[in-house]
């Protein structure tokens, strides 16, 4: 292309590279030139200069020195040869005749002054030469001196204009094609880019042009539909009947619907568009919600009513952006229900354990021979209502235990107790239990355990849960074992069973309200290990299980010092 961005580069790097060639050329023919004058003035006149003074020493010398003739023989010959003045050759002419009369015979002071004479006119013929050849070299010197200066000046001004003027070719249309780039990151799309150029540059803002003009258009095609888009999207969220708000990766509020709204306290205008971090310096609800730790249900009261919500954060990528949304679920009826069912189970479980505990009396009396002796067949019936009256009363203490649980209302007696009375107090309740089965129950204390402070009834009693379970689950004829150890800070108790183990999957659901591991007998409520969970973590205390199948289980816990 004849006229694109490289062949200007390259225009231009030639002529600057032409000017450089002139300025050097010109240096070098004046220089040449005064190297040649001083050439010649040392050739031509100095030589003679000296041929003339070595000559009139000899003729000073001439009547004292034998040689003289061969001596001044020799400079007048290559005096001679170097014959480059005008009147020098007719001057040395004069030289010549007079020195062979002297040579000849003539002695007389006549024929030296003639040569001495002679001598003087070379000196000054060529004395004059140099002084007119120097003249000529320094006008020469002048003249070199005005051209390389008055290029140089031209070579100057063309090279300080080439150098602010030249790099805009390049520049000025890179910074508004920068420039059109920015406005259209900025989703300015009428921004258009003006360059009068049949270069690269001119087709790059030609083809620059195009795209925007293709972008405003999809722009407008798509801008109704987006608005209509954003309009139901809107809608859809406000009639959620759970309390949303959705924010992205950059920590920027996207949207809440009403129910959030109302929750917060706030404006649609006051939140959307917003920095999380400016809401939460400002709200103490929402920056409770963003907190992932609070996973627990939370009472917030609204138009003096309770109500009670759980949370639920959502991670949600698509298209490379990501973001997170907040739903709030409006548990209140169930928890109403739940507090009902509380009470319920409360109140049903202490009317009931009235006349268990009197039939439980009334089936001692039948057992005791002094009310009259049973036949084998009633010993057996007595002895069956007695298991199920036991076993009623165990599922009602459970159901009130864990009606406390569930009203927040355990009683704690926290009292500095050994840990050895603790396990010594569940073990003697289930000794019997363990003599039916002949099951062995060993103790492993570490000597010199400190106290801890717990509540001693709760705290046996689950430890008593933790052995009943060990019995129930352990074969026959096997080894319960019952350790208790110091840590750093807290005392460790724990039961460990032969028995079939717990698969790893449900571990984490063993302490769960009426969870039985599937394929086990079903025996008990699945309330017990529950009930121990909330007693041992209202003691500060920390409750944990290990177990694999085939090799038993140990279920533990661990209480401060």
């Amino acid at each position: 292309m004849a006229g694109s961005v490289k062949q200007k580069i390259r225009l231009g790097s030639i002529f600057l590279f032409i000017l450089l060639l002139l300025l050097s050329s010109v240096s070098i023919f004046h220089i040449v030139r005064l190297k040649n004058d001083s050439q010649r003035i040392l050739k031509n006149n100095y030589e003679s200069l000296d041929y003339a003074h070595a000559m009139l020493r000899y003729v000073d010398s001439a009547s004292v020195d034998p040689a003289f003739s061969a001596r001044f023989d020799n400079m007048l010959t290559l005096q001679e040869k170097n014959l480059t003045e005008p009147g020098e050759r007719e001057a040395t002419a004069v030289i010549r005749k007079y020195f062979e009369d002297f040579r000849a015979g003539n002695r007389s002071p006549e024929v030296i002054a003639r040569v001495e004479a002679a001598l003087q006119n070379v000196l000054s013929l060529n004395m004059r030469a140099i002084e007119n050849k120097n003249d000529r070299a320094a006008k020469t010197a002048n003249k070199a001196l005005t051209y390389l200066s008055l290029i140089a000046t031209i070579i100057f001004i063309i090279g300080v204009t080439f150098t602010f003027n030249f790099p805009s070719i390049i520049t000025d249309p890179i910074n508004a094609i920068s420039e059109g780039i920015k406005q259209v990151t900025a989703r300015n799309y009428h921004h258009r880019i003006h360059l009068d150029r049949k270069d690269e540059f001119g087709e790059m803002a030609s083809a620059f042009n195009q795209m925007t003009e293709r972008l405003e258009y999809f722009e407008n095609s798509n801008l109704n539909k987006i608005i209509f888009e954003k309009t139901r999207a809107e809608a859809v969220i406000n009639r959620l009947k759970d309390a949303s708000i959705g924010f992205d990766k950059n920590g920027r509020i996207l949207f809440a619907n009403d129910q959030a709204l109302q929750l917060l306290g706030l404006q649609s205008a006051d939140i959307v568009g917003k920095p999380i971090s400016e809401i939460a310096a400002k709200n103490d609800l929402f920056r409770f919600l963003l907190e992932e730790k609070n996973t627990v249900p939370f009472k917030v009261v609204l138009d003096n009513h309770e109500n009670y919500f759980t949370k639920e954060i959502s991670d949600i990528s698509e298209d490379g952006s990501s973001g997170k949304v907040i739903v709030l679920k409006n548990i209140t009826s169930f928890k109403e229900l739940d507090v009902a069912k509380t009470n319920f189970i409360a109140t049903i479980s202490h009317e009931l354990k009235t006349p268990l505990a009197s039939s439980d009396f009334s089936i001692k009396l039948l057992e005791d021979e002094r009310t009259g002796k049973l036949t084998e067949e009633q010993k057996e019936y007595v002895h069956n209502l007695k298991l199920d009256n036991q076993r009623m009363l165990r599922i009602l203490s459970e159901l009130l235990n864990m009606s406390q649980v569930e009203a927040g209302k355990i009683q704690l007696d926290l009292q500095p107790v050994a840990p050895i009375q603790i396990a010594d107090d569940a073990i003697s309740t289930v000794l019997n239990a363990a003599k039916e089965k002949n099951i062995r129950i060993v103790t492993e204390y570490e000597p010199g355990l400190p106290a801890v402070k717990a509540d001693p009834e709760k705290t046996a009693w689950v430890l008593n849960n933790f052995l009943t379970n060990a019995i129930r689950y352990a074969g026959a004829d096997s080894t319960i074992s019952v350790r208790i150890t110091r840590n750093e800070k807290t005392i460790r108790f724990s039961v460990a069973d032969q028995g079939p183990g717990i698969p790893s999957e449900y571990l984490d659901k063993i302490f769960d309200r009426f969870f039985k591991v599937p394929g086990t007998p079903a025996q008990g409520t699945g309330l017990g290990l529950s009930i121990s969970k909330e007693f041992i973590e209202a003691q500060q205390g920390k409750i944990w299980v290990k177990s694999e199948i085939g090799s038993g289980s140990t279920f533990g816990f661990d209480l401060y010092i």
